[in-house]
C-alpha cells in the first residue's frame, strides 16, 4: 500500500513533466501577408520604406564614369583652355546629375567617415563606388589641383551659382577659419572608429545641401543650409572654404600636385585684377596658391592678357606699366 500511494503522484509528476506534442508543433503564420490598414483599423498608416533599392552594377559603373570624365574636363577647362563658361557650365550638369538626380549620394566628402571605420572595423565593407568616390579625386588633386571643386562637386557648385557680390574676407580670418575644416575632419574620423554602438556618421547627417537635393529632411537641416546660401552670395563658398572636411584632404595634397592653376603661363602679371576678381582668397602675390584655389577660372575672366590675347606681348608690357 505504501509503494502504490507513492507511485500514484510520482506517475503524476512524469505525465506533467513529458513535453506534450502541442509543444514540438511547427509554428505556421496565419496569414500569407502583412496585414493592411484597414486590417489593424484606428487610422494607422503603413510607414513608408526609406531603405532605397540596390543599384545595379551598370548604373554604379556609369556613376564612377561620369565622375572621372566630370573632373577631366574640369581639369581641361581650367588649366588647358582656360574656360570661366566651360566651367559654369559643368557645375551645373554635375550639379543636376550628382546633386539633384542621385541625391547627393554616394558623395566623397561623407565617404571619408565610411573608409575610416572599413579601416579600423573588420566587420565593415564599403562597396567599390564609395572606394572609387572617395580615393579619385584625391588622385586627380594630386595631379591637377583641386579640380573636383571646381566642376563636378555638386555641393561647390551650388554655392558657385549664388555668388553675386563677394566680398574678400581678411586675409588672418580667412586662413584662422580655414582651419575649423581640419578640426570637422578630426571629429568626423573619431565619431567613426568608435565602437559600433557609439558610432555616429555626423558628415552625412549634417550636411547642409543634401537636404535640397533630396527637397526633404529635417527644418532645422535646410534653414543651416539656407544660411550657407545666402551667406555664400556675399562669402564665396563658405562651407567649401571652412568646414568641408574633404577640402581639406585636397589641399593637403594639392600641395603637392603636379599641375595646378597658373592665371598666365608664360609671363606673370603684377596688375592685381586676378586677386580682386577671386572671390575665394586663393591668390596672393599675384600667384595661385594651389591649396586655396579651387579651380573656378574666375580669375582668368578678369586678366587683360586672357581678355585680349590677340593684342600681343606689345599690350602686356603697356599695361604692366600703367597699371
Amino acid at each position: 500500500m505504501k509503494r502504490s500511494a507513492l507511485l500514484a503522484p510520482m506517475l503524476v509528476l512524469l505525465t506533467l513533466a513529458t513535453p506534450t506534442e502541442s509543444l514540438y508543433a511547427q509554428y505556421e503564420r496565419p496569414v500569407d501577408v502583412a496585414p493592411t490598414e484597414e486590417d489593424i483599423g484606428s487610422g494607422y498608416v503603413t510607414p513608408a520604406v526609406q531603405r532605397p533599392l540596390p543599384r545595379s552594377t551598370l548604373l554604379n559603373i556609369t556613376d564612377i564614369v561620369l565622375l572621372l570624365g566630370a573632373m577631366g574636363i574640369s581639369a581641361w577647362l581650367g588649366l588647358v583652355r582656360r574656360s570661366r563658361t566651360g566651367i559654369v557650365v559643368l557645375a551645373i550638369a554635375c550639379a543636376v546629375y550628382f546633386g539633384f538626380y542621385r541625391k547627393g549620394c554616394v558623395c566623397p566628402i561623407g565617404a571619408i567617415q565610411n573608409v575610416a571605420v572599413a579601416l579600423t572595423d573588420p566587420s565593415y565593407a564599403v562597396s567599390y563606388v564609395v572606394i572609387a568616390f572617395f580615393f579619385a579625386p584625391l588622385v586627380l588633386a594630386l595631379l591637377f589641383g583641386r579640380v573636383f571643386c571646381g566642376g563636378a562637386c555638386p555641393f561647390g557648385a551650388i554655392q558657385e551659382l549664388v555668388v553675386l557680390r563677394p566680398v574678400q574676407v581678411p586675409r588672418r580670418l580667412d586662413k584662422a577659419l580655414g582651419l575649423l575644416k581640419y578640426v570637422y575632419l578630426a571629429l568626423a574620423i573619431w565619431f567613426a572608429v568608435l565602437p559600433a554602438v557609439e558610432r555616429d556618421f555626423i558628415i552625412c547627417r549634417f550636411d547642409p545641401f543634401v537636404g535640397f537635393f533630396r527637397r526633404t529632411g529635417p527644418a532645422y537641416m535646410l534653414i543651416i543650409g539656407g544660411a550657407f546660401l545666402v551667406l555664400g552670395m556675399f562669402v564665396g563658398r563658405p562651407y567649401c572654404r571652412y568646414l568641408c572636411p574633404y577640402g581639406g584632404l585636397l589641399a593637403q595634397l594639392a600641395r603637392f600636385s603636379w599641375k595646378g592653376v597658373t592665371i598666365t603661363p608664360d609671363k606673370e602679371l603684377d596688375c592685381g585684377l586676378c586677386a580682386e576678381s577671386c572671390p575665394y582668397g586663393a591668390i596672393e602675390k599675384m600667384r595661385a596658391v594651389r591649396t586655396s584655389c579651387l579651380s573656378c577660372a574666375r580669375c582668368y575672366t578678369a586678366c587683360p592678357r586672357e581678355r585680349a590675347p590677340a593684342r600681343g606681348d606689345a599690350s602686356v608690357e603697356s599695361h604692366e606699366a600703367t597699371g
